[in-house]
């Protein structure tokens, strides 16, 4: 089956809502020629509006890097998903490593989130990923199989037309280490099996899996040429246009 790829930037703690329209605009100009693929930029929440006012017009869309699962009350510092909708969001990532590492997220918060999420439309990225402790202890496929089956409970077929799965393999990240083509294919793989246990087989087959462990402009030809990477999920390369661009520009080709 043919999935449209799609690339989303994670821009992370990074860019003051004053930088974010000259980011947007230039990943919207260095990326016009590639319309069969999706493109998303994730921005911290406070750069959303100003996000979704320069993608306007183009194929940009606009996400969050975070949402919490209720409508409204006393979530000191969170944002929910309503908030995200009226500031013209479309898309939110839930899950990620580092909101797992840092801010005590759990498989369960993150299907908490995932369901609420998809439930008010927004297209929901879900990460998922092994440490390189849990691979040398040769656990990955207990930690995956984990990760697909509680951060995705209760998750419908037909919710699944608004999920993106992305596989960050938490040793590559920000490290400039990357799984090799057949790694990453072997874990995407897995989900995808993984996720038909959970959905069908034929569900299964039309949810896209991002690879999400340090992609770049060199290396994205020869990932995204796997029959099970849908795209990818990308960090400091989304933070330069022209790197950006690069990696699209790659997603383009292989589809």
């Amino acid at each position: 089956m043919s999935r449209n790829k799609i690339i989303a930037g994670n821009w992370k703690m990074n860019v003051k809502p004053s930088e974010t329209a000259a980011l947007v605009k230039g990943v919207a100009e260095a990326t016009a020629a590639y319309s069969n693929v999706e493109i998303v930029c994730c921005t911290p929440a406070i750069d959303v509006p100003a996000a979704v006012a320069a993608a306007a017009g183009t194929p940009v869309g606009i996400g969050s890097e975070n949402c919490h699962w209720e409508d409204h009350g006393a979530f000191t510092g969170e944002i929910s998903t309503g908030m995200l909708l009226d500031a013209g969001a479309k898309y939110v990532i839930v899950g990620h490593s580092e909101r797992r590492q840092y801010f005590g997220e759990t498989d369960e918060t993150v299907n908490k989130r995932a369901r609420a999420a998809i439930a008010a439309g927004l297209t929901t990225i879900v990460c998922i990923g092994e440490t390189l402790e849990e691979r040398d202890a040769g656990k990955l496929n207990e930690v995956i199989e984990r990760q697909v089956n509680v951060g995705l409970k209760d998750i419908s077929a037909a919710d699944c037309a608004r999920l993106v799965i992305a596989y960050e393999p938490v040793w590559a990240i920000g490290t400039g280490r990357t799984a090799t083509p057949d790694q990453a294919q072997e874990v995407h793989a897995l989900i995808r099996a993984t996720l038909a246990k959970l959905v069908g087989v034929e569900t299964a087959e039309t949810v896209r899996i991002q690879y999400g462990g340090s992609m770049k402009p060199g290396n994205a030809a020869e990932l995204l040429a796997k029959k099970d990477i849908d795209g990818g999920l990308i960090g400091g390369a989304a933070l330069k246009a022209a790197d950006f661009a690069g990696i699209i520009a790659a997603a383009s080709a292989a589809s």
